[in-house]
């Protein structure tokens, strides 16, 4: 009988962790105190000292926040040199960000002049609908798959976009490569980031590394050559 109580002490622990860790975002996040030499933002002399990084990360937040409430969905289209086809990929919200932006908080900020950034953590707080839905992704037999995506530093938020585009890229063309034997025609399906977002810089670009759970949608093969 006591082991039966502990067993299930432990177990309520562990569903109430784990609810937890399923309702509560919060990941670290920066921006460059300045903008990128030469672009527009750069040439804006009417700009507060802090306006441009808080812009930067009321821009990425919702972006980010969004793929690890909602997920995206994706198309892609493997380059194929022998068909005349070009590499196509794309990622489209599944849910819109004005569902995310009311809930995001912006905590702890501090700048760090060594390396000229403006930094915070962001914080959502999952709804019972949007804990649901995690778990489901969690539980069902979705695969986990990572990728690393870059983006050019002069872009702005557009580069941010475009390195987690990348990652979704990467992480679906290496997955689908071990799976499929024949190059596909078009592959579409979705992903929901699991774990925090890291972004850094390297040479003059944005590099995102994420992690995610894959939901495979549909596999268009070549009927013939």
């Amino acid at each position: 009988m006591r082991k039966n109580r502990l067993f299930l002490t432990a177990l309520i622990f562990s569903l109430n962790f784990a609810l937890c860790q399923a309702a509560d975002i919060r990941f670290y996040m920066w921006a460059q105190l300045d903008a990128f030499p030469g672009s527009e933002a750069a040439r804006d002399a009417e700009a507060g000292q802090f306006e441009y990084p808080i812009k930067m990360m009321k821009e990425t937040a919702p972006f980010l926040v969004n793929g690890m409430v909602y997920g995206w969905d994706f198309v892609y289209t493997p380059s194929d040199k022998a068909r005349g086809v070009e590499e196509y990929f794309e990622i489209i919200p599944i849910q819109s960000e004005e569902k995310v932006i009311d809930g995001i908080e912006y905590e702890n900020s501090w700048v760090s002049e060594d390396d000229n950034r403006f930094n915070c953590f962001v914080r959502f707080k999952r709804n019972q609908n949007q804990i649901q839905s995690f778990n489901l992704w969690s539980s069902i037999q979705n695969p986990t798959v990572r990728g690393t995506g870059k983006g050019a530093l002069e872009k702005g938020f557009e580069g941010i976009k475009d390195a987690a585009t990348d990652a979704v890229k990467d992480a679906v063309r290496t997955h689908y490569q071990n799976e499929i034997k024949n190059k596909p025609k078009e592959i579409t399906g979705r992903v929901i980031i699991r774990k925090d977002p890291v972004i850094g810089i390297s040479s003059g670009n944005y590099v995102i590394n994420l992690d995610f759970f894959l939901e495979s949608g549909r596999i268009k093969s070549y009927s013939i050559f």
